[in-house]
């Protein structure tokens, strides 16, 4: 299937082909049932398999688009929606929805929330209230996604990596992880704190502060802050995250955000 992908990425010509269009299909529906990933462990990295996200980007041209009804309620678009969740063993809350080619694990729990295409939600999370996940993002075990959260979608460009929330992660309400950050396992992302490609994370607990980009290290303890800037017009405050400890060993994994905070004693 790689084969085939790659050469259809080069010539567009070819999705009018048989075999490059059941090959995309195949692909999707691999994706579907998780059996392919766009991203995966390597490690203590992560290797992206930038041909499936090329297979992603080529299944939209080759879709037509059709009305879809669900009881009063209609959609016009390209993709079809997941089905048989009672199968799968996942929990889904009106209004939910995820697309076709999106793979949820058995105990993942939708709230009225969004996952996209590519997405991998693993076994035990939660997606909570109005929470989205974006295309080909990576969603480990037994992570919870507050209320309001946004976890970002990327296809393009190809060789990027996905946004990706390890195991055990908290993610506080309307949180928004994007641009390929990572969230390292059994961390903890209080209210509000917003991820880039090029938000500073700055680990504040020693005595003099440790940097870090696009990268939130396994069990920190996460808030939003600030840094001074100075431009033309002045000096102003420009947002970072603040990593302010570490959760402890006492602090059990399924822990509410106010607990993991008040270790610290941190306002929610």
């Amino acid at each position: 299937m790689q084969n085939i992908i790659e050469k259809a990425w080069e010539d567009r010509s070819l999705l009018n082909n048989a075999d490059t269009r059941k090959a995309i299909e195949n692909v999707i529906e691999e994706l579907d049932k998780g059996r392919l990933r766009v991203a995966e462990p390597d490690g203590d990295s992560w290797k992206v398999n930038d041909w499936v996200k090329k297979a992603v980007i080529l299944y939209f041209p080759i879709r037509q688009m059709e009305t879809i009804e669900v009881g009063p309620m209609e959609f016009h678009d390209k993709m079809a929606l997941k089905r048989d969740y009672a199968a799968l063993g996942v929990r889904v809350v009106p209004h939910a929805v995820a697309r076709y080619g999106a793979f949820l694990a058995k105990g993942v729990i939708m709230m009225p929330s969004y996952v996209n295409i590519g997405a991998y939600v693993d076994s035990g999370t939660m997606v909570d209230t109005w929470a989205t996940v974006g295309s080909c993002a990576q969603i480990g075990k037994d992570v919870h996604l507050s209320g309001g959260v946004g976890i970002g979608g990327v296809l393009e460009p190809v060789q990027a990596a996905p946004v990706i929330i390890e195991d055990g992660a908290f993610i506080g309400s309307r949180c928004i992880v994007v641009e390929g950050c990572r969230v390292g396992k059994e961390a903890v992302l209080g209210a509000n704190v917003v991820l880039t490609g090029s938000t500073k994370i700055i680990d504040v607990t020693g005595e003099k502060p440790v940097e870090y980009k696009g990268f939130v290290p396994p069990r920190s303890v996460v808030i939003p802050g600030t840094y001074q800037k100075k431009f033309a017009s002045g000096e102003y405050g420009v947002p970072c995250a603040l990593i302010i400890g570490k959760r402890k060993e006492s602090t059990d994994l399924k822990t509410s955000l106010n607990n993991a905070l008040r270790e610290y004693d941190v306002a929610v």
